[in-house]
């Protein structure tokens, strides 16, 4: 049974607003794991994709450039293209239905609302390496493996080069101008954007780099890019040095001699070809570059630094350089958005060298008990009104037991970083924790137990002052309290047996 134009244009509205509905609904559903949140926003980011295409649609029926939908809404009035009667076509119409469901009885009438629930229901397919561990953390053995491999690159770890390879200032110009660095920073760029639409699916990545592009062309043509200075601003040159001489205007090497000698060189040197030479040799080095473009031009024609050689020995012209420097932009951004799954890789990486292999083991299984944990409890829910610190069992503490350690009562500790701790018991044991061992060390302070119950730095530093000024009052003094013994048994301080020594009394 064919559908009408119009029939088309209400049925997509409204898969467009019950689409919408379902998206709410799903950001309104509270899930308990992080595992579950990603395949939520993967489900949401289908619908939203499945918006924006039926919207395409819509757009393409209301600009309507066939006239088809003009047709139909004016056969709807009673005025028909052909000129027949508006009764005949409503009966014509009305067999066509009737016909079609003579020849399928038993067609099913589909309920959209069950199609749509379905999406929601169904889990996306996300695929993860296995060190990826579904998103938690990055794989990039194969892009550290290209880089300790090339030219540009140095023999490091695996730990190390998470922390370096996003420092790109590091690389000289000449290896940058390089084909394979080029490449490996689209490689890079490929994963990491991967890597982030599988992790942040409802993140707009399109409007991000839109916004970067629009900041680098803006850097670029005042030359206040890191490391290209001197690019932008020779690019800018060329460009405004470039309409001094239109080659369109000039058919033979002749006329473009009439220009002069010194308008001839000022466009060689803009476009990086050499200066010298006569009239004529000047102006047949330009007039080349008319029909041939300049990557394409033989290296013998530009001047020294213009371009780069390869190994093979092709030539790289130094306009690439904003291509690789926008590439460093974006790969600049991409880093500052997966900072935090940067860090948690390189501590994974970290905390994986000093574990034996049973032991990777066993944490793997954990998670896999954790991860089935926490899919049960998603579906139990429980009853906590006063807000109790969960047991051994995963259930609220007993209130007794919540009044007898004293939770509710709060104590603060600036030397922590104003760090709240829950009760007297939790107050104690801090004081011999990381954090606060921590804070003390950065005081220049010994965290000893004279400074046990003290959590204000004005106080510790006071207290360190006073215990500074009393050991210096009771201080030992080897020269006058060190005592020695001559050969008679008699018994002298340092001072006084060096003294005799020296004279020969002793």
């Amino acid at each position: 049974m064919s559908s009408t134009l119009l029939e088309v244009t209400r049925s997509s509205h409204e898969d467009v607003e019950r689409l919408e509905r379902l998206v709410v609904k799903e950001l309104q559903r509270e899930v308990a794991s992080n595992r579950d949140r990603l395949l939520q926003n993967h489900r949401v980011r289908n619908m939203i994709d499945a918006i924006v295409g039926t919207t395409h649609k819509l757009v393409d029926i209301y600009e309507d450039k066939d006239n088809a939908r003009k047709d139909e809404i004016a056969a709807l009035g009673g005025q028909t293209a052909s000129g027949t009667n508006v009764f005949s076509a409503f009966y014509d119409r009305l067999k066509e239905i009737r016909e079609y469901h003579r020849r399928h009885p038993l067609a099913r009438v589909i309920d959209p609302t069950e199609e749509f629930e379905e999406i929601v229901k169904e889990e996306p397919h996300v695929e993860f390496s296995g060190e990826e561990a579904f998103g938690r953390y990055l794989d990039m053995h194969e892009l550290f493996n290209e880089f300790i491999n090339s030219k540009f690159g140095e023999p490091v770890e695996y730990s190390a080069y998470l922390d370096t390879f996003s420092q790109f200032h590091k690389v000289s110009n000449q290896l940058k101008s390089s084909r394979q660095y080029k490449s490996y920073l689209e490689h890079l760029l490929e994963y990491l954007v991967s890597f982030f639409e599988r992790t942040e699916p409802l993140q707009d990545l399109g409007r991000i780099f839109a916004k970067v592009e629009s900041e680098f062309e803006e850097l670029w043509t005042d030359g206040k890019i890191s490391g290209y200075e001197n690019k932008g601003l020779e690019n800018g040159h060329v460009s405004s040095q470039e309409h001094i001489i239109d080659l369109d205007y000039y058919s033979s090497i002749e006329e473009l001699m009439e220009v002069g000698p010194e308008k001839l060189k000022e466009a060689l040197a803009a476009r990086g070809l050499k200066v010298g030479g006569t009239l004529k040799q000047r102006a047949e080095r330009l007039f080349l570059t008319k029909h041939t473009p300049l990557d394409q031009l033989d290296k013998k024609h530009f001047a020294k630094g213009s371009l780069n050689l390869e190994q093979n020995g092709d030539a790289v012209p130094q306009q690439n350089s904003k291509e690789i420097a926008l590439l460093e932009a974006k790969l600049q951004r991409m880093c500052e958005l997966l900072k935090e799954k940067i860090i948690q890789t390189k501590e994974n990486v970290e905390k994986k060298q000093a574990m034996t292999y049973e032991e990777m083991e066993a944490e793997r299984e954990e998670e896999e008990v954790q991860a089935d944990s926490e899919s049960d409890d998603e579906e139990q829910q429980i009853y906590n009104p006063l807000k109790l610190p969960m047991g051994w069992d995963g259930k609220p503490i007993p209130y007794w037991l919540y009044k007898l350690h004293g939770l509710g009562q709060e104590f603060k500790c600036e030397i922590c970083g104003n760090q709240s701790y829950w009760g007297r018991r939790a107050f104690e044991r801090h004081f011999k924790e990381w954090r606060h061992q921590h804070g003390m060390r950065c005081l220049g302070i010994p965290n000893t137990k004279n400074f046990n119950e003290i959590t204000s730095i004005q106080e510790a530093k006071e207290l360190w002052e006073k215990i500074q000024e009393k050991q210096g009052l009771n201080k030992w003094r080897p020269d006058l309290e060190e005592e020695y013994e001559d050969k008679e048994g008699n018994i002298y301080n340092k001072k006084t047996y060096t003294d005799l020594q020296r004279q020969g009394l002793i």
